[in-house]
């Protein structure tokens, strides 16, 4: 069936560990496995040292029909990065905060001017999400709304059209809001004269949140990334202000940089991303062997 990994972030060694320990060899020049199927979550870029080998490694496991690929909001913003806002700019904005965020990707890519459109290209051939028979994938929430949003503005494998591509990154428009949902997440406004200061020192008003969670409807339990939580309303989020999930099919997602041991986000949705990129090392690259069972399980994942 189908092993599902994580955001890798350039570290191409790992993907190379990972895909040694799921059993894939490489062969006329990619990775393949008799029996089974990669599929990758996206934002296979910036952050790691090895930023064209990973590259490399899911292209062309993907040329040779051993692979899936979806779009991560790292490949989204590296097409942003070179498209033109029509006002001397790029949708994308070149500021220094971007600038850090994508200079790994750069730093390679740039050596390669030919390499680099190529990808740029391929990145654009990616589907925003997988909606398979057995399973769904993809990057950052599931919204039903907003996948009919998207599958307006693309073709019948939910590849963005190419007149697409400008409106997905433009704020105001329908299309960038159902990117935002699905590719970077589910947030919630707070309520007036609340707000935090998250890590790049910058005010929020709205918090992203662990959408898929149905214990607790609580602005604290389900914030992702604010710290101190005493900032936030101690108390629950209005009815209806969560997507929740159908529950139609298994899901995986990535995006969420999760902490700690490899587990399940509910019976049916599975995050693969376990912060391979974490500065700290104490990360892992993570994949969760799908063999069709509608209920997941914790022991399906697989790690390094």
């Amino acid at each position: 069936m189908f092993d599902v990994i994580g955001d890798i972030h350039g570290h191409g060694d790992r993907l190379e560990a990972l895909l040694k320990k799921l059993g894939y060899q490489l062969r006329q020049g990619a990775w393949r496995h008799p029996e089974r199927t990669l599929i990758s979550v996206g934002d296979l870029i910036d952050r790691g040292p090895q930023q064209r080998k990973t590259v490399d490694i899911i292209r062309a496991m993907q040329d040779a029909g051993q692979a899936q690929v979806i779009l991560g909001n790292h490949e989204l913003n590296a097409v942003a990065w070179t498209l033109s806002d029509g006002n001397g700019g790029f949708l994308r904005a070149h500021n220094a905060n971007h600038t850090r965020q994508h200079a790994a990707f750069l730093a390679e890519a740039e050596q390669d001017k030919a390499w680099y459109a190529s990808t740029l290209a391929w990145f654009r051939s990616l589907p925003v999400y997988l909606d398979l028979p057995a399973l769904r994938v993809v990057h950052a929430c599931w919204h039903a709304p907003s996948k009919a949003i998207i599958d307006a503005h693309s073709d019948a494998q939910a590849v963005l059209t190419e007149a697409a591509w400008i409106a997905a990154n433009s704020k105001g428009h329908a299309l960038y809001d159902a990117i935002e949902v699905m590719n970077k997440g589910w947030e919630v406004s707070l309520p007036p004269g609340y707000s935090f200061v998250d890590k790049g020192d910058h005010r929020r008003f709205a918090i992203r949140t662990q959408w898929w969670r149905t214990d607790t409807q609580h602005y604290r339990d389900l914030a992702l990334g604010v710290e101190p939580l005493d900032t936030l309303p101690d108390g629950p989020i209005e009815a209806g202000k969560l997507p929740g999930y159908d529950q139609h099919k298994p899901l995986f997602i990535g995006h969420y940089w999760m902490r700690g041991r490899p587990q399940l986000q509910s019976p049916q949705i599975a995050c693969v991303d376990w912060s391979v990129a974490d500065p700290s090392g104490d990360g892992v690259l993570a994949a969760y062997r799908f063999d069709g069972e509608q209920q997941l399980s914790n022991d399906k994942f697989v790690w390094v």
